[in-house]
């Protein structure tokens, strides 16, 4: 018998046969009708009924239960006999949720409770200091992000529901300075369509879709094994608050049943005065238009054998820049993220440049020129956020596909690297990308450290990096190489756990190299539990163990030949779980996850083969 409920055979059902277990005191009864379906009754009204989860369990179907045929069930992972962490679940006023696919004898009946709060307080040792990330829940791409009215308007790919994939609705934050964010409900949620994958959203600044000036328009794929991948629409006229799905959905179909038709990108092209519309279409990108945002016309496509191989296009973005800042010199930048298809396994994002006359992108390189957005392992689905004038601001998703499910984190997974402004400029007759930190980022210094240069030719120590609690810290330093053939440092912590990153003069790289940084794999070195430290109300420590493969445990390397000179300007921002490097203004990025089982708190400067020095090195605390 389950502790806390009174269970009441009911007999004489001569068709089927169900058992009502009742919790009076806690304000529901569970009416089981076998192990297909549960039914939850509530009897006292509350916000939430409260989930638990188990990570390993399979999902089950729940389901607020409103009469309406726009009801809709949830995938979600049901504890059977452990809880890993709780969820909320809004009931909306509504008196029963319907479970389906989990047995009246699992652990979860015994866990459920109703509540009106629901604790966001972070328990995840993990979690970064200064990086956006969902305050509870799973989250992976970036999508629909918008600037209007002084705010920026970050939706992403979010699941309420668990910190794996799933449930697809777009989560939104704002922010009025990139850096400190705000947390709001999801915006637009998972429905009887499909799933709510990535898009897009405008400003209807002339009232083109009809649903009033300076409108939002979120264009966004629905997905689902019944309907396939189709492009949506829904409007916001609350600021972005809300949306309303267009009745007339879907608004744009594959014209051959293509499976894979997702994640559309949509802008204004001033000189035909009408919506353009890029959209990931298998291994090509697809370009439409419209004047209304809602009936869509075939222009062309692009992309098919072009970049690393093999290769799946998605998470598309299209921008306009000025090369090397001259306005009377635009190139059209087309930002493709793909996966597979990283040069170190994975996910990645990639870009091409050339010009565009409103109908068809004509790419500058031959198919196999390959020019990487970012050189680390976790930087995936950057897009630009909309209306920002002269300025174009990425953000990613920093993770891996190949393992972005089992990360060492429990109460959310997902985070966002930092924004990064994107510019052109040209090298021995390229045409590339720099994805610099943005200068907001700079508020985020809170103490600084000047150390004076110094020259190389063995090693040098600075020790006392971090305050010992978190590691949230920027490194900045101009490098000279001069006669050495290896230069750089290690990012390391009491453990002896570290992070290599170092200039290869003779290779002509920048490398990042976490094979020794912390929890990297558990069939490598490292294999076994990892005895973590936290903070004291979690009586100091806890065991954390991961099931790795071996594609996490490696170093990402950059080419220096996109940058000039003999000096390297590095600037660094490394946070509880990340490590961000942005060489000469971006020329080179690399954005790469971390999890050290202490604080990273001391520098180790080495050169090899030679007499290199550093200046101008600043250690700036960071902090929101």
């Amino acid at each position: 018998m389950k502790k806390n409920l009174i269970c009441l055979a009911l007999a004489g059902m001569a068709v089927t046969a169900f058992t009502a277990c009742q919790s009076q005191s806690e304000g529901f009864s569970l009416e089981h009708q076998g192990d297909t379906l549960t039914l939850v009754h509530i009897t006292r009204p509350a916000k939430y009924l409260i989930l638990p989860i188990q990570e390993t369990s399979g999902e089950a179907k729940v389901r607020l239960e409103t009469g309406s045929p726009a009801d809709c069930a949830m995938d979600i992972r049901l504890a059977m006999d452990s809880v890993d962490y709780y969820v909320p679940f809004a009931l909306n006023g509504h008196a029963t949720v319907s479970i389906r696919r989990i047995g009246a004898d699992a652990l979860c009946w015994d866990s459920l409770r109703l509540s009106d709060t629901f604790d966001t307080a972070n328990r995840d040792y993990y979690r970064p200091v200064y990086h956006h990330t969902p305050l509870y829940g799973w989250m992976n791409d970036p999508n629909g992000m918008v600037y209007k009215d002084g705010e920026y308007h970050l939706y992403y790919q979010y699941n309420p529901y668990g910190s794996k994939w799933g449930n697809m609705h777009w989560g939104h934050s704002v922010s009025r300075d990139l850096i400190h964010w705000q947390h709001l409900d999801p915006a637009i949620a998972r429905d009887t369509l499909g799933h709510i994958f990535s898009g897009s959203t405008v400003v209807d600044k002339d009232n083109t879709a009809g649903y009033g000036k300076d409108a939002l328009i979120a264009l966004y794929t629905s997905a689902s094994d019944k309907y396939g991948q189709i492009q949506c629409m829904a409007y916001s006229t609350d600021n972005g608050r809300t949306y309303t799905k267009y009745e007339h959905n879907p608004i744009l179909t594959p014209f051959d049943g293509l499976k894979d038709f997702r994640d559309p990108k949509v802008f204004w092209y001033e000189p035909d005065k009408k919506w353009i519309m890029i959209v990931s279409a298998d291994k090509n990108m697809r370009f439409y238009s419209s004047t209304d945002l809602k009936e869509w016309t075939y222009l062309s496509q692009f992309g098919e054998g072009y970049g690393a191989q093999p290769n799946q296009f998605e998470c598309p973005d299209f921008v306009q820049l000025p090369v090397d800042g001259n306005k009377d010199n635009m190139k059209w930048v087309m930002i493709v993220n793909i996966n597979p298809g990283c040069m170190f396994g994975g996910s990645a994002t990639e870009y091409f440049v050339g010009t565009f006359d409103g109908k068809a992108f004509k790419c500058d390189t031959k198919p196999q020129v390959t020019k990487w957005l970012d050189y680390g392992k976790d930087h995936y689905a950057a897009v630009c956020i909309s209306n920002t004038g002269d300025r174009t601001i990425a953000l990613p998703w920093m993770s891996n596909w190949q393992y972005a499910n089992i990360t060492p984190i429990k109460q959310y997974r997902g985070a966002n690297g930092l924004p990064r402004e994107l510019t052109l400029y040209t090298k021995d007759g390229q045409t590339y990308v720099a994805a610099n930190v943005v200068p907001e980022a700079k508020a985020l210094r809170k103490d600084s450290r000047a150390v004076e240069g110094f020259s190389l030719n063995g090693e040098h120590r600075i020790d006392n990096l971090t305050d010992g609690t978190d590691c949230a810290v920027e490194l900045e330093m101009d490098i000279t190489p001069g006669s050495a053939q290896t230069v750089g440092f290690d990012l390391l912590n009491e453990k002896g756990e570290k992070v290599k990153i170092y200039l290869d003069m003779k290779a002509g790289r920048l490398v990042m190299d976490r094979t020794e940084s912390g929890i990297t794999q558990l069939d490598g070195p490292n294999k076994g539990n990892y005895d973590v430290h936290v903070k004291e109300t979690d009586d100091h420590r806890k065991s954390l163990s991961v099931n790795y493969r071996n594609d996490f445990a490696l170093g990402t390397w950059a080419p220096l030949a996109l940058c000039n000179g003999k000096t390297y300007h590095l600037d660094i921002f490394v946070d509880k779980c990340s490590v961000e490097i942005f060489v000469d203004g971006g020329r080179i990025a690399m954005t790469n996850l971390v999890f050290p089982t202490r604080p990273y708190d001391g520098l180790r400067f080495y050169s090899e083969g030679g007499q290199a020095t550093v200046n101008n090195l600043t250690i700036h605390s960071l902090g929101l």
